[in-house]
This record gives structure tokens, sequence and C-alpha cells, in this order.
């Protein structure tokens, strides 16, 4: 494993599991495995509905709550609500989180940027992330928020990679969590010819090898799988390295071109999204 430094002093490795789209028992089967299998971060979310079965996940998995990095996210339906925080760390089963993310920039953003502040205070988050948030939100968090924030989530891959926002993050001393680290599974990037011939290079598979250039370029992945198998191979990335020339090669496939594009209508509607129960 390698990790990232955050602006606080905390470690925090570079890979883990993602949950997203998976049911709660599904987590739960797929985040056993994942921590059996040594993977060390595990990212879920309020809005993924999932987090009681990653809860149980870490607890049926054995390893110590201490040696997993856990990130989850606070859904805009509950910014305002005194016990979201409290809320989300019983249907996890722990007493902390690692790092907390707003899922959404939302207009009561800033009441849920001050829920998680006072947790922190409290020694219930470690981290505080933004997830989606555009670069003028960023900045307003930097400059008038009392405790900065430590990490950004936002959609990033070879036809994606983020190049604007990595130099306004690399000015704040942000770090850069990817989601749809391979493109939300899109054959045409995944199957692109200088892809395929570099996994030939190192023996390695065309996922593996975008992983790869995700944790060289600086970024968090959190790929998600239920298969067992797939999970092991997500995580097979650190026994080899592209050279200077491979990462060029792959900077060459940016599209610029995400597959996800929130509206103003989307953000809007978020703020008042009611979460299913989660069991």
């Amino acid at each position: 494993m390698e990790y990232i430094t955050l602006n606080n002093g905390i470690k925090m490795p570079m890979a883990g599991l993602g949950v997203f789209m998976l049911s709660s028992a599904e987590a739960e089967n797929s985040v056993e495995n994942a921590l059996k299998s040594g993977v060390r971060l595990i990212d879920t979310a309020n809005g993924y509905m999932n987090e009681s079965g990653t809860g149980r996940g870490i607890k049926k998995s054995g390893v110590p709550r201490e040696d997993v990095f856990l990130v989850t996210k606070l859904w805009p339906t509950v910014y305002k609500e005194e016990t979201a925080v409290e809320d989300t760390l019983k249907r996890l089963q722990t007493d902390y989180i690692d790092l907390l993310f707003l899922h959404q920039p939302t207009d009561n953003w800033r009441e849920g940027y001050k829920t998680i502040e006072k947790a922190v205070k409290e020694g219930k988050v470690k981290s505080i992330g933004l997830s989606n948030f555009p670069e003028e939100l960023l900045k307003e968090a930097v400059n008038t928020m009392e405790i900065k924030p430590q990490m950004v989530q936002a959609e990033a891959h070879p036809y994606f990679p983020q190049i604007n926002l990595k130099k306004f993050l690399k000015e704040i001393n942000m770090g850069l969590m990817a989601w749809y680290p391979l493109g939300h599974g899109d054959k045409n990037l995944i199957e692109e010819p200088v892809l395929r011939k570099l996994a030939e290079k190192y023996g390695k598979s065309n996922a593996q090898v975008i992983l790869r250039w995700h944790i060289q370029s600086g970024h968090v992945v959190i790929p998600g799988s239920k298969n067992p198998y797939h999970i092991k191979d997500n995580f097979d990335i650190f026994d080899f390295s592209l050279s200077d020339k491979d990462m060029e090669e792959i900077v060459k496939l940016n599209k610029n071109t995400p597959y996800y594009t929130a509206t103003p209508e989307m953000i809007t509607a978020y703020a008042s999204m009611a979460l299913k129960e989660d069991l």
C-alpha cells in the first residue's frame, strides 16, 4: 500500500473499496472480503443506504477498527440535523469516522460543514472532505471555515483527469479522491489500445494499469466490486510502476469529458431527497 499525508498530518491509504450501488447485504460481504484481503480503506455514504452493512462487514472481518480508514458522507437532507453525525456513527457501529464528506454542494452546505467541525472538536471525526464541490465553493470553505478541509472527492479517470482542479488543489494543499476511477466501467476507456499495450508490458490487466496511473498521479482510488477476486485484483497494483513515458501516453487519452454532470436542478433536488431506511 502507498499513502497520502493529508494537510492535518493524518496518513490515508491511496486505494480502498467503494460500496456505491451495493445493497447493504452486498456491502457487508464486500467490506468483509476486502478487509480480509488486506484492504484498509472503506468508502460509503448516507446516500448509498448501506452504512449499516458496511459497519457489519468491518465487525465481521475481525480487523481492528483502528487499522481501518473509514470514509463516509453526509447527505444534504441531514446537514441541518444535530444528530446527523451521531446517527451515522450508530449505523456504522463505530465511535469515530476517519474522513467525513459533505456529499453535495446544496445551499445548506455551510450548516453541514459546521456540523462536521463540531464533530471534529468532539473527536468523532478526524478529517473533513467535500464531494462534488465546484472550485469557487472549495475556495470559500478554505478561506472562511474554522477547520480547513483535507480532501476533495470528484470524478477522475484518464478521460477526465481533472487537470485544472488538481492545480488548484495543489495550491491549497488538499488531496483528490477519485470516484468512477475506471470511467464507470466504460469499455471504450478500459479497452483503449495504449492500456492494452501497457497491460501486456507489465503482465497486468487494463484496469490495474488505470488504477496504477491514478496512484502515480496522486489520486486516492475507491473501485467497487462484489466479486472477491476482482477486489483482490484491484489492489494488486503496488508491485509495478509505470514509466514517465507510459504516464505521458495515458495523459493523451484526456477528453476533458465527465460521465456525470450535476445540473442546478439536480443540486436543488438533492436537498430534499429523502433517504430510504438503511438495514
